[in-house]
């Protein structure tokens, strides 16, 4: 039901995908009321490490959300294409903890009115200037969903001092298996009639009230439904299915699991699991 939600929100998407112009602050004028979304590159400049610090700045008309990196049983993630970057090694982008809501009767995962999404880059040439450019296609949900694509393009401030926007979108993120007080997490995956089912426990302090977990697989080749989460004591068991997106077929790697369990009082991100 999961895949064919999100085939079904994409493909709608995708057919009535507006067409924006590119600059520093580009915005889907979709609604007669203002845009439903502006984004702005934040300057966040040179971390200890010597990398430097971005964010894309994402300002939604009020009652409007967009997702997550993994949407939940309904709704698209938001991709990203980099071509028009320049000096750019590598960059990582770090999410805040999102919001789970109800829409429908499907459980979503996103945000609400604004996001800023930091994103660490590692520059080719740490002396030259670095341009951070590119598209984001995302979706956009209140009463209906609509499709929005938003280019940007930005030559970062290198010297620029810490952002305050970006500092509190960092300090929003989920905890670590460490900083959780994780203290194991294995995975046994068993077949199914047409995948792979993944079994994670995870012995972890609650993360408060009903705690809801997402298990990403960490290949293109595999989609996962929805989890099922329970807790006994705790142990925190999280279960899901994940099956093909295409006839190719595909495999698990472990290490490459990815566990975010969202609670109450906070999030955790686990990176990989033993074979339990």
């Amino acid at each position: 039901m999961t895949q064919a939600l999100n085939i079904l929100c994409a493909g709608l998407l995708a057919f009535a995908a507006p067409t924006l112009a590119a600059s520093d602050t580009a915005s889907d004028t979709a609604s007669d009321s203002g845009p439903l979304v502006e984004i702005e590159v934040l300057d966040g400049g040179r971390t200890a490490r010597g990398t430097y610090m971005g964010a894309l700045r994402l300002t939604l008309q009020a009652g409007w959300k967009t997702y997550w990196r993994s949407p939940g049983d309904a709704g698209i993630p938001p991709n990203f294409d980099w071509r028009g970057s320049s000096n750019i090694a590598t960059l990582a982008i770090i999410w805040p903890t999102p919001e789970v809501t109800m829409t429908s009767g499907y459980q979503t995962i996103g945000y609400h009115d604004q996001l800023v999404l930091p994103i660490e880059i590692t520059a080719s040439s740490p002396d030259l200037p670095v341009t951070l450019a590119g598209q984001m296609m995302l979706g956009l949900c209140k009463d209906i969903c609509v499709p929005s694509e938003v280019s940007f393009d930005h030559q970062l401030n290198l010297q620029a001092d810490r952002n305050p926007a970006i500092a509190a979108a960092m300090a929003n993120r989920p905890y670590s298996a460490q900083e959780a007080g994780v203290k194991s997490t294995t995975c046994s995956l068993s077949a199914t009639k047409y995948g792979i089912q993944v079994e994670a426990r995870i012995s972890m302090p609650a993360a408060g009230n009903t705690e809801v977990a997402v298990i990403e697989s960490g290949t293109p080749l595999a989609f996962g439904g929805a989890t099922a989460t329970k807790r006994r004591g705790n142990m925190l068991i999280a279960t899901t299915e994940f099956l093909p997106t295409s006839n190719d077929g595909f495999a698990l790697d472990r290490s490459k699991l990815r566990i975010t369990v969202l609670g109450s009082r906070h999030a955790v991100d686990i990176r990989g699991c033993a074979a339990g």
